[in-house]
């Protein structure tokens, strides 16, 4: 099959930061007296968007402000915790510019927003600047819908079906899978058999991993 473009999603993909985001929301739930299984959070919440999850975490429909700001406390707090500690996943900065080197375009779609994209771009400094970024505080339904990856293709003005996602969670995989996509799972938070699908090509640690396994010399081969 053709392939024009990739699409990475950020958290647990291009960098390695949902440990992070884990003792982020442990803390953020513990400020406001609510007793939370994290594990089970993460399962119903990741992929999907800021205002998702608060409704998620606080059972109810949340007004947009009071969304907004409780959002904006939580991921302040992960910033905070996972700055002094930053780590891209393995191999990402290089796999992205070998990407690019033979003609692919890059896109990012991610349920992260503005502030967590800024936050990683400004420590990702070898990362050329995607041709589209989509986020989650822009209006689209989070994952497993499949709308961020789809706008992602729209803006980078490729086929959906010429796309290959990359993606650490089910509901990432479920979202490529729904927007007409392939897939390659990073297992940096999940096990590869909770990232499975008959889209998925491959399921890897990391991207030396990845380059280690000639995946983009047999697929430019393909081309």
């Amino acid at each position: 099959m053709k392939t024009t473009a990739f699409i990475f999603d950020m958290d647990g993909t291009m960098i390695d930061s949902m440990g992070h985001h884990k003792q982020s929301w442990v803390a953020f739930a513990s400020r406001h007296g609510i007793d939370v299984e994290v594990n089970d959070l993460m399962r119903r919440t990741t992929g999907r968007t800021a205002a998702e999850c608060m409704n998620e975490l606080f059972q109810t429909e949340l007004s947009a402000e009071r969304s907004l700001a409780l959002s904006h406390e939580k991921e302040t707090l992960y910033r905070e915790l996972f700055a002094p500690v930053f780590r891209e996943v393995a191999g990402f900065t290089e796999f992205a510019a070998r990407t690019r080197a033979l003609g692919l375009k890059v896109g990012v779609g991610t349920a992260g927003d503005k502030h967590n994209i800024a936050f990683a771009f400004s420590h990702l400094t070898q990362l050329e600047t995607p041709h589209a970024v989509v986020g989650g505080d822009e209006g689209l339904p989070g994952k497993p819908e499949p709308a961020i990856f789809l706008e992602a293709a729209r803006r980078m003005g490729v086929n959906p079906a010429d796309c290959i996602v990359f993606e650490d969670a089910p509901f990432g995989i479920e979202a490529a899978r729904r927007a007409g996509m392939r897939a390659v799972a990073l297992c940096t938070s999940h096990r590869a058999a909770e990232l499975t699908g008959p889209h998925v090509l491959a399921s890897v640690s990391d991207y030396h991993e990845l380059m280690n396994n000639h995946f983009l010399e047999m697929l430019h081969a393909h081309a």
